[in-house]
């Protein structure tokens, strides 16, 4: 996955450069996660990945899809990446680019998995004790993931907080066979 985010990483850059230029980033943000989720249906993406494929044929159908969606920079990116091969990468893409703009705006972005909904006033309150620990503004995306038991598993960035009663209970039998 490390080579793959290297390999996205002058492309993200390339169009968050231009993002900020034309002040269009959600814009941006929006195009790019449109085509990642076309690219998540598997015939698709292994129709972009056929080295036998006509590349110009591929690009037409693929923008035919995308024609209500992308404005006329975001087909020539779509384009260009269809061009090189790099279709597949507009995942990584995507997440290097929101990465990006979450930190030019100050804030992170933190997956959060519960084993029950969350309250609006829990939420806030995680929110505001995350932006206390992470020092940023912290936008929460909530899941509901009743495999946790009890408790909340956290994701910003790189850090993971696990004080879910399933990795409590995963850690404590790691203990006993050791």
């Amino acid at each position: 996955m490390d080579e793959l985010t290297t390999l996205a990483r002058p492309y993200a850059v390339a169009v968050y450069k231009r993002a900020k230029e034309t002040g269009t980033a959600e814009k941006w943000s929006e195009a790019l996660a449109f085509v990642w989720m076309l690219m998540e249906d598997e015939q698709l993406a292994k129709a972009s990945a056929n080295p036998k494929a006509n590349r110009e044929q591929f690009s037409e159908a693929f923008l035919g899809l995308c024609k209500d969606h992308l404005d006329s920079e975001a087909q020539n990116f779509v384009r260009l990446l269809i061009q090189n091969r790099r279709l597949g990468l507009v995942r990584y893409i995507a997440e290097l680019f929101n990465q990006y703009k979450a930190d030019d705006e100050g804030y992170i972005e933190v997956d959060v998995s519960t084993a029950f909904p969350l309250k609006d006033t829990e939420q806030d309150r995680l929110s505001k004790v995350l932006e206390g620990v992470l020092a940023k503004k912290a936008r929460l995306r909530v899941d509901v993931d009743p495999s946790l038991i009890g408790g909340v598993y956290i994701k910003a960035g790189d850090r993971v907080i696990d004080a879910s009663i399933r990795g409590q209970v995963e850690r404590l039998a790691k203990r006993l066979w050791n």
